[in-house]
C-alpha cells in the first residue's frame, strides 16, 4: 500500500511557491543540527532536551520525533500532501528523493529536505469529505495521512465519491492531543466561514468590530465606492479613529489595485481594514505595509471571531452558530 504523508509549508504556510519551483518539501528544527549524524532516535530527541530546554518535554519530544520521522521514514515512490492555506487547496506529489541536510535548497531555517515531485493538478479543500478535512486539521508538521490516500487520487482523477472513516489519532501527549483539538475546530470554523455568502460575510464583520466596541454602518447592496462598512467610535461618526473596511469574500487572492482603492476611497484620513478570506497577492501586502493598511485573511478573521464572539451581536452569532467547549489548561 502506498504511505501518504501530511507536510506542513513552513511556520505561516509560507513555503508552498518554493516547494512547487524547486521541487522539494522540506522543515525546520534547524537548530538540532542534521538527524542522520545521529545514531539513533533516542540520541537525537537527548538533542532535542539540550536544545530547546525551555520548552515542554512533551514538546520536545514531539519536535525531533518529527524530524526523525521526516528524515528515516519518508522513502521514495511516498505521496505527499501539503496544504495552501490562501487558495484553500492541497498541492500533491510523490517523492524522488530522500532525506538531505541542505541550508541552500529552500532556506537554513528548513534545511531538511527530500525532493518531491508535485502534480500540476491541485485538490480544494471544499471537494474532501468532513471525515478528511477533520483529519488532516493536525497541527503537527509531519505526520500519516494513508487513509485519505484513496479519496485524493479519486479527486485527482475527477471522482470524488469515495467516503472514508478517519483514522485513530496515536499521538498519546496531552499536550499536543488539546493542540490539535483546538486547531481541527479552528479549521472546522473557518469551513463554515468560507460557506456564507459575501453578504452575511460583511454582516459578520460588522459584527466582530461591534463587539471591539465599534459603532458600524454597513453599505447597502450595490456599488459601495470601494467601503464595505465604516466604524467609528461615537454614534455620530466624528470620534478618531474611524475605520473605513473593504470585505472581499471569494477563493482568489485580492490585489495591490485594490488595496489601493481601498485608500483613495472616502474619507481619506480614515484607518484601512481589508479582508479577504482568499487570501492577499504579495503585492497587495507590499501596498500595505507601505500605507499601514490591515490585512485579514480566513485564519486571522476566524481567531478574532473566537476570541470576541460571545460579545458579538446575537444576529451576526447567528449567522455563525458556535458552542464553547471547556479542555484541560
Amino acid at each position: 500500500m502506498t504511505r501518504w504523508w501530511m507536510v506542513r509549508a513552513g511556520d505561516n504556510n509560507e513555503l508552498i511557491s518554493l516547494w512547487l519551483e524547486k521541487g522539494v518539501a522540506s522543515i525546520g528544527w534547524a537548530d538540532l543540527d542534521n538527524p542522520k549524524k545521529f545514531r539513533n532516535r533516542n540520541d537525537f530527541i537527548e538533542k532535542a532536551h539540550e536544545i530547546y530546554y525551555g520548552e515542554k518535554p512533551g514538546t520536545r519530544i514531539n519536535w525531533a520525533s518529527q524530524v526523525w520521522r521526516f528524515a528515516y521514514e519518508i522513502e521514495i515512490g511516498d505521496r505527499i500532501l501539503s496544504y495552501a492555506r490562501d487558495k484553500r487547496e492541497y498541492i500533491v506529489g510523490k517523492v524522488t528523493g530522500t532525506h538531505k541536510y541542505d541550508s541552500t535548497a529552500v532556506s537554513d531555517y528548513y534545511p531538511n529536505c527530500i525532493s518531491v515531485k508535485w502534480e500540476e493538478k491541485k485538490v480544494s479543500r471544499d471537494l474532501l469529505s468532513q471525515a478528511a478535512k477533520n483529519s488532516l486539521g493536525s497541527t503537527l508538521t509531519v505526520f500519516r495521512v494513508d487513509d485519505w490516500g484513496t479519496e485524493f487520487d479519486n479527486l485527482l482523477k475527477n471522482n470524488d465519491k469515495n467516503p472514508i472513516i478517519p483514522p485513530p489519532s496515536d499521538d498519546d501527549d496531552e499536550d499536543f492531543i488539546i493542540e490539535d483539538f483546538v486547531s481541527k475546530a479552528l479549521t472546522l470554523i473557518q469551513d463554515k466561514v468560507d460557506k456564507l455568502d459575501a453578504w452575511q460575510m460583511q454582516e459578520l464583520v460588522a459584527g466582530l468590530l461591534q463587539a471591539m466596541g465599534y459603532n458600524v454602518k454597513v453599505s447597502k447592496k450595490g456599488p459601495d465606492g470601494g467601503v464595505d462598512i465604516l466604524a467609528h467610535k461615537d454614534a455620530l461618526g466624528f470620534e478618531r479613529p474611524i475605520i473605513k473596511v473593504q470585505v472581499k469574500h471569494r477563493k482568489s487572492s485580492s490585489s495591490g489595485p485594490e488595496i489601493q482603492q481601498l485608500l483613495g476611497a472616502h474619507p481619506l484620513d480614515a484607518s484601512c481594514l481589508f479582508v479577504s478570506t482568499g487570501g492577499f497577492t504579495s503585492h497587495a501586502e507590499a501596498i500595505a505595509k507601505h500605507h499601514n493598511v490591515k490585512l485579514l485573511d480566513l485564519e486571522e478573521l476566524v481567531n478574532m471571531i473566537v476570541f470576541w464572539y460571545e460579545k458579538m451581536p446575537n444576529d451576526t452569532r447567528s449567522l455563525l452558530p458556535l458552542q464553547k467547549i471547556y479542555v484541560p489548561e
